[in-house]
């Protein structure tokens, strides 16, 4: 990012079972100016996902209660959730594991141990992303509103 691009932040959800990656990822992200969320376990992430809706989820496969496949189907399955990115972050790297995780509906998937410069282009994308899918889902809803306002022939007497 140069010093005339504005910066891309956003709510982030970091899904990690183990506390010290929770604070790597944390660390590496709160520069960056997001607000951070951390969840400890499957149940949790859905749990603080339905109590406010973050912008990117930071995935963990490898997790107690749910596995990280299991919590990306879910939220990529609820209509309230779906469009929230999903990077996955794990120490997997089978290429049957990436395969499994895209199944489950993942954005995005990094392997650990995570680079910083990789995790924070990897999150300035999938914000921007979401931001701009945000933003043409309110223009769409204004603009229904507009043409429900003004039923085609009202004009006329």
């Amino acid at each position: 990012m140069t010093a005339s691009e504005p910066a891309l932040t956003g709510r982030i959800l970091i899904a990690d079972d183990n506390q010290q990656n929770r604070e790597l990822l944390e660390a590496y992200l709160a520069d960056e100016g997001h607000e951070i969320r951390m969840a400890i376990d499957g149940r949790d992430t859905l749990d603080k996902m339905s109590e406010d809706l973050p912008d990117l989820v930071l995935l963990d496969i490898m997790m107690p209660r749910l596995s990280g496949y299991e919590v990306c189907q879910q939220i990529k399955q609820d209509k309230a959730m779906r469009d929230v990115p999903v990077l996955m972050v794990t120490a997997l790297k089978e290429m049957g594991d990436i395969e499994k995780a895209v199944a489950a509906g993942a954005d995005d998937f990094l392997t650990k141990p995570v680079h910083r410069l990789e995790l924070t282009t990897g999150v300035r994308s999938l914000l921007l992303v979401r931001h701009l899918s945000t933003g043409r889902d309110r223009l769409l809803a204004y603009g229904a509103e507009g043409e429900g306002t003004h039923a085609p022939g009202a004009d006329r007497k």
